[in-house]
């Protein structure tokens, strides 16, 4: 599994892409991270639980993303090394997982705002599948 950040407008962009949904989620939010954080600890921090439900797999990584952001600013930590497993179930999407919370004041980090839903897409190719997200900054 990869990310790239790419530039865009006034804001960032996460592209990435793995074998997996669940691996995909997993480096979107890694991308998210280092769209915050130029260089992050290999140690350090606690890992905590994620679980997130919606309606649809774009809104799945939309309220993941946004769950990120929220328990960044709770908690005060970059969350990285990002595990999860998404499933499609008869009600809905569910992401459950974790990440490790590197603390905010042992990182210099930028501020990610929000995600937004701008250009957003999740697509299964030939090789897996592909996230393109881009985060207000």
């Amino acid at each position: 599994m990869s990310f790239e950040l790419r530039d865009h407008t006034a804001d960032v962009a996460v592209a990435a892409s793995a074998p997996t949904r669940s691996e995909l989620f997993a480096a979107v939010g890694d991308g998210l991270a280092a769209a915050g954080c130029e260089e992050i600890p290999e140690t350090g921090g606690d890992r905590f639980d994620v679980d997130v439900r919606a309606e649809g797999v774009e809104a799945l990584l939309f309220d993941y993303l946004d769950h990120l952001i929220y328990e960044r600013d709770v908690r005060a930590v970059l969350p990285v090394d990002n595990e999860v497993t998404v499933e499609e179930r008869p009600d809905g999407w569910r992401l459950s997982g974790s990440a490790r919370g590197v603390p905010l004041a042992d990182v210099d980090a930028r501020e990610i705002k929000a995600v937004t839903y701008s250009e957003m897409r999740v697509e299964e190719t030939a090789d897996g599948w592909e996230a393109y997200v881009v985060l207000d900054v």
